[in-house]
């Protein structure tokens, strides 16, 4: 399952959840640690957090229709003490990450991991290491991809695929390869 959420199904690159933290923040590696720490931290706890809500509440009390509400509810939370902690240990990360922070909140590698963990009927020690492997494998791709746009930048790119064309070819490129980690179907 831990290889699996790294590698073979990675958020970003197999599953396209989270591309917006994903393409904004990875023109410099420094960033993309910070937002890939604080996307593990997240991730990690709200794993955690849902996976206790959804098996021992939402399940037995049969409201099950009101997760996407709370779960948005318990990540908006996690962010909010996530950007207190990291404005304090960090001001200059903080400030780099800018509107990426918050940002968390919406990003929808989050979400879909609680929902992919209540979906599978995973116990709360399951959704745990999920959420954290899958944050993992977000972080991965997004340091991957932010060296590969910094040594773009130093590079001689054709005219018409500068900026934004160039990265979203890098991107796609990067995900073949990752695809490569599923195997021959």
């Amino acid at each position: 399952m831990i290889i699996g959420a790294i590698l073979v199904n990675n958020f970003v690159l197999r599953r396209i959840l989270g591309i917006c933290p994903f393409l904004g923040v990875s023109k410099s590696t420094k960033t993309a640690l910070g937002m890939g720490g604080a996307v593990i931290f997240v991730m990690t706890l709200s794993g955690l957090v849902t996976g206790i809500i959804s098996n021992y509440l939402l399940k037995p009390f049969q409201i099950e229709y009101l997760r996407t509400i709370i779960f948005i509810l318990v990540i908006a939370g996690l962010v909010q003490i996530g950007e207190i902690v990291l404005q304090r240990l960090s001001q200059s990360l903080y400030k780099a990450l800018g509107i990426y922070l918050p940002l968390i909140t919406t990003n929808c590698a989050v979400l879909g991991a609680a929902i992919i963990c209540s979906d599978e009927g995973y116990g709360v020690l399951r959704s745990t290491v999920f959420s954290c492997a899958s944050a993992v494998g977000f972080s991965l791709a997004l340091i991957l991809f932010s060296s590969l746009r910094e040594r773009l930048a130093l590079s001689r790119v054709p005219q018409a695929f500068e900026g934004t064309p160039i990265a979203l070819v890098t991107a796609g490129i990067l995900a073949m390869a990752f695809m490569g980690f599923a195997g021959v179907n």
